[in-house]
C-alpha cells in the first residue's frame, strides 16, 4: 500500500470478543488499515457487509446463525468488490479449500495470526492468494517463497508434492513480536501435547518461560515430562563451532540428543517435536553470516532427517541497513517459510 493512499476499510468477524480485540489491535499496526466494524455472526456480517462495503473483511469460519464460508458466498453477491481473508482454528484441506472456492483470498490459521496476519492482508490486497504457513505440514499445499521478509504466500501444489520439512524464519522487529511469536508457537504446540526445545538468548528464555506460565499450560509439568527444554544459545553454539564455524558431526550430536530426550516424553503417532531458536541469528548478529547459513543448512538438514518442526527468530533491523541480497537470499532459501512481524 503506497502512502497517501486512502485507508483500506476493514471489517472484523469473529463470535470470540478477545480475538476480534487482537485482530483489531494487529491491525492498526499498519496505518493504512481502517477498522469501520465488527461483527460477531455470519448473518450480521453478511448485514454489515452490504451497509459498510468495506474493502476487506477479516472473517472466521466457525460463527453461529451462519458460518463463516456460506456468509462469504453471500458477501460477495452484496459486496462483490470486498476482499475476504480467512482466519479460523480449522486447518483440514478440504474446509481451507472450500472456503477459498467461496471466493476468499486468504486463509490464516489463528494459531499463526500473530506472525501471519498482516502479511496474509498485504499480500490479499495485492491480488494474491495467501494460504497460512500454519497449513505447510499438509502435502495439498507448498509455501512460495518470495525474496522480501514482507512477502511470503502459500498456494495449492500438485498432489504428488510431498512437503519433506517444515524449516522457518520468523523475522521481528522488536522484543514484544519476537516474544508475540514464540509465544504463540510454543504454546499451541505444548496444547497438542508435543515436545518444545527452546535455543535462545538468557533474557528471551526467561521471558518466554513467564509467558508460556500466564498461558496456563502447565508449563511446570511440561518441565518435569521433559516436553519443554529450554537451552542458552551461547552455550550451545559453543559446544560445536570449531574455528568460527559449525562442526557438522559435532551439531548433529548435540542436537540429535536434544531432541531423543524431547521425542521421549511425547505420546501418540502424531506427536512431534518442535524447536524455536536464535542460534544462527546471534552469529548473524556477530558478522559471521557464513557460520549462519551453513548453520541454517544443517537445521534443515535436521529437521528433514527427524522429522522435527524448526521455527527461527532473527532481528529484522539487521537485514534493513545495507545487507548483501545475495547473504539474505541465502539465509531464506534455507527456509520452508519466511515470514514476519
Amino acid at each position: 500500500m503506497l502512502q497517501g493512499q486512502p485507508s483500506v476499510r476493514v471489517l472484523v468477524v469473529d463470535d470470540y470478543e478477545p480475538f476480534r480485540r487482537f485482530v483489531c489491535t494487529t491491525l492498526a499496526q499498519n496505518p493504512d488499515l481502517q477498522v469501520i466494524g465488527e461483527a460477531s455472526d455470519g448473518l450480521e456480517a453478511v448485514h454489515k457487509a452490504q451497509d459498510l462495503q468495506p474493502a476487506l473483511i477479516v472473517l472466521d469460519i466457525g460463527l453461529p446463525t451462519l458460518n463463516g464460508i456460506e456468509a462469504a458466498r453471500r458477501i460477495r453477491k452484496v459486496s462483490p468488490d470486498c476482499k475476504i481473508l480467512f482466519v479460523s482454528q480449522e486447518n483440514s484441506t478440504e474446509l481451507v479449500h472450500e472456503a477459498l472456492s467461496s471466493g476468499a483470498l486468504g486463509y490464516v490459521v489463528k494459531t499463526h495470526a500473530g506472525s501471519e496476519l498482516l502479511a496474509a492482508v498485504e499480500t490479499i490486497l495485492g491480488g494474491r492468494q495467501f494460504v497460512s504457513s500454519g497449513l505447510a505440514g499438509n502435502k495439498s499445499f507448498e509455501v512460495l517463497y518470495r525474496p522480501h521478509p514482507h512477502e511470503f504466500l502459500a498456494s495449492p501444489a500438485p498432489k504428488t508434492r510431498e512437503v519433506t520439512r517444515r524449516h522457518e524464519a520468523h523475522f521481528y522487529s522488536d522484543d514484544a513480536s519476537f516474544l508475540d511469536g514464540f509465544t504463540s508457537y510454543a504454546a499451541a504446540m505444548l496444547d497438542a501435547g508435543n515436545a518444545v526445545i527452546v535455543v535462545a538468548t538468557g533474557s528471551h528464555r526467561e521471558s518466554l518461560l513467564v509467558r508460556l506460565q500466564a498461558h496456563d499450560l502447565g508449563i511446570g509439568a511440561a518441565i518435569e515430562q521433559g516436553r519443554y527444554i529450554s537451552q542458552d544459545a551461547s552455550e550451545t553454539l559453543s559446544t560445536f563451532m570449531v574455528d568460527g564455524l559449525p562442526d557438522p558431526a559435532r551439531f548433529l550430536k548435540v542436537t540429535g540428543d536434544l531432541i531423543v530426550e524431547a521425542a521421549k516424553a511425547v505420546k501418540g503417532e502424531d506427536a512431534c517435536v518442535a524447536v524455536c531458536g536464535e542460534c544462527a541469528p546471534l552469529l548473524w548478529a556477530q558478522g559471521n553470516a557464513d557460520a549462519a547459513i551453513r548453520l541454517e543448512h544443517l537445521w534443515d538438514e535436521v529437521a528433514k532427517s527427524h522429522g522435527v518442526e524448526v521455527l527461527c527468530g532473527y532481528p529484522m533491523g539487521n537485514f534493513q541497513s545495507g545487507v548483501d541480497t545475495s547473504t539474505f537470499d541465502k539465509i531464506c532459501a534455507e527456509h520452508s517459510a519466511v515470514h514476519s512481524r
